[in-house]
């Protein structure tokens, strides 16, 4: 099967393509939604706030977190939490507890994820360096096949940001 591509034309129309795809995809069946972080995806969530949706039935995950408190400015639960979260009240989200630091954090995550698991729609977005997920390029931690990943580090930014 040929691979498909969809060209848009500013980030609105993304987010509003994203959201559109994600409602739809929750509104046939799919129960489990895995939340991406950083600036990238809150005007998505944003505007996925006003889809019908039947919230109650979904499950929030996260896919990444920064190692700081759920109200920090950084969080990437805090910027979930005030774009979507706090507006269309799912059935249950799962919060990473990023705040243990990230190798505690993730081995308890990991519990979850498999309890939760399948896992039905995974949002990813592509920073400008090319990471993803929390998973920055040329950093020793690509090279773990174990899971889950704990990144501490960004590379050229402060430990734990």
């Amino acid at each position: 099967m040929p691979a498909e591509f969809t060209v848009l034309d500013s980030p609105e129309d993304v987010a509003a393509a994203a959201a559109s795809d994600i409602a739809e995809a929750l509104g046939d069946g799919a129960r489990t939604l895995v939340l991406a972080g950083g600036s990238t995806p809150q005007r998505c969530y944003e505007l996925l706030a006003h889809l019908d949706v039947t919230w109650g039935r979904v499950s929030i995950l996260f896919g990444d977190e920064r190692c700081v408190h759920p109200d920090h400015p950084d969080s990437n639960y805090r910027m979930a939490r005030i774009a979507l979260l706090d507006r269309v009240f799912p059935g249950t989200v799962y919060r990473m507890p990023a705040e243990l630091g990230p190798d505690e954090a993730a081995g308890l995550y990991a519990h979850t994820v498999a309890a939760v698991a399948p896992l039905d729609v995974v949002v990813l977005g592509v920073g400008e360096d090319g990471h993803t997920a929390s998973l920055f390029p040329a950093t020793p931690r690509w090279r773990r096949l174990d899971w889950p990943s704990a990144s501490a580090t960004r590379p050229s930014h402060r430990p734990n940001a």
